[in-house]
């Protein structure tokens, strides 16, 4: 066909890009709108990008007896709410791959993906997964004092130095669940992604830890850490799931053998009060605080500091990172599961977003968040909406809004709140 005079004939992208090349352009994604365009251009370029990665956003707490659920955008600085019938008579014990793992007081678990389903406007329905429910000897690992189940709940009977039961036992309140059977649970992939997922449970107070292969396993299965003590943190990391304990040292689960390996080298970097772990290019990483009081003067300051190690090396250690590039890092409180991605959605790159600031003031009733610098190691303390005021934030979540090639769903209502 002969093309108009000034006219340039335009490429075939979708034959003209290697595999590799489209991937990592996916990965660049600044944006939910850029990714959904991304995707519709043809299937290789939507099977380029199997999910977007979206700004996360701030997880409000919310009520067991209501079905509505609020997050905080902090690029937008848009509180929005969705109806999500699943969380009612539930309590959150997870963030992990863009899914909320809820357990009711049956310590039944469900992963819950909230923005995924019929559509994206506020009472749009979403993706559930059912696991297994916890049984007695999940909460023999986790508790301290004897569980049983009666009539259909679960119930704590207190025991004195010789066995004896003290009372007659007091029925566990869902708000109380997460001390007794899953405080947190952490995902190895996104359950619906195609590939195999596994669920890793932190338990209540405890060095040992229960899995389950989503789909498959109809009841969860305990392993010991070989850790001191109680897990405080897991993180999956290289396609490991690693259990840490209170004082830093990491046990590796190799699910080859099927068992954990201790770690005895990699001991916690000196005078860091660490906040959380995560997986960042492949390595993984510890997020703290070096503090320096003064005695003359009766005040404390700190600066925030990030380490990170390969897992792969022959004699694993810990060395300091100081610019971490376009990466984002968004660290939480309440749970554990912290991540890191290319900067999105008008979040800083080189920072790191903490849900919460490390010292706060308790009579401060305004949320605030803090932003730190990694390159000039400078902290900023922020608050943020008013309708968060009194309210501690659950962590952070970040959206999986795609499936896969056939999941077409219509998404552009909630993608206006990531920009």
């Amino acid at each position: 066909m002969v093309q108009p005079p000034g006219r340039r004939s335009l490429p075939d992208w979708r034959s003209g890009l290697p595999e590799d090349l489209l991937e990592s352009i996916g990965k660049r994604l600044a944006s939910g709108h850029d990714a959904a365009a991304f995707r519709s251009a043809c299937s290789p370029w939507r099977a380029a990008v199997p999910f977007a990665i979206f700004g996360p956003l701030l997880l409000l707490p919310f009520d067991a007896d209501s079905d509505r659920v609020g997050f905080y955008c902090v690029s937008e600085k848009k509180v929005f709410s969705k109806t999500l019938p699943d969380v009612r008579g539930k309590v959150p014990c997870g963030s992990s791959c863009g899914w909320l793992a809820l357990m009711d007081e049956a310590a039944a678990v469900t992963l819950l993906n909230p923005f995924a389903g019929a559509g994206a406007g506020a009472g749009a329905g979403a993706r559930r997964i059912e696991l297994p429910p916890a049984g007695e000897h999940v909460a023999a690992a986790s508790s301290s004092e004897p569980v049983y189940k009666v009539h259909g709940r679960w119930v704590l009977r207190s025991t004195d130095d010789y066995g004896g039961d003290i009372d007659a036992g007091r029925v566990i309140k869902l708000q109380d669940m997460r001390d007794v059977f899953f405080r947190e649970i952490v995902l190895s992939a996104p359950p619906d992604a195609g590939s195999e997922c596994v669920a890793m449970a932190m338990l209540g107070c405890s060095t040992e830890v229960a899995f389950c292969r989503v789909g498959v396993d109809n009841a969860w299965t305990l392993l010991d850490t070989k850790l001191d003590f109680s897990v405080a943190s897991i993180v999956h990391c290289q396609d490991k799931f690693l259990a840490i304990d209170y004082t830093g040292e990491i046990s590796v689960f190799s699910s080859n053998a099927g068992a954990w390996t201790l770690l005895p080298s990699l001991s916690p970097p000196a005078g860091l009060c660490h906040r959380s772990y995560l997986e960042s290019n492949g390595e993984l990483h510890i997020v703290g605080a070096m503090v320096s009081t003064s005695h003359e003067t009766q005040t404390f300051t700190y600066s925030s500091a990030i380490y990170a190690c390969n897992l792969h090396d022959r004699t694993p250690e810990w060395s300091r990172v100081k610019d971490i590039g376009d990466q984002t890092l968004f660290v939480s409180k309440h749970f554990n599961g912290s991540f890191s991605g290319t900067s999105v959605s008008e979040y800083k790159e080189n920072t790191i977003y903490f849900s919460e600031p490390l010292y706060g003031d308790p009579y401060d009733m305004v949320h605030r968040l803090e932003i730190v610098d990694v390159v000039t190691g400078r902290s900023e303390v922020k608050p943020v909406h008013e309708k968060m005021q009194g309210s501690e934030i659950l962590g952070w979540i970040r959206p999986n809004l795609w499936k896969g090639d056939q999941d077409q769903v219509c998404i552009w209502e909630t993608l206006k709140l990531w920009g």
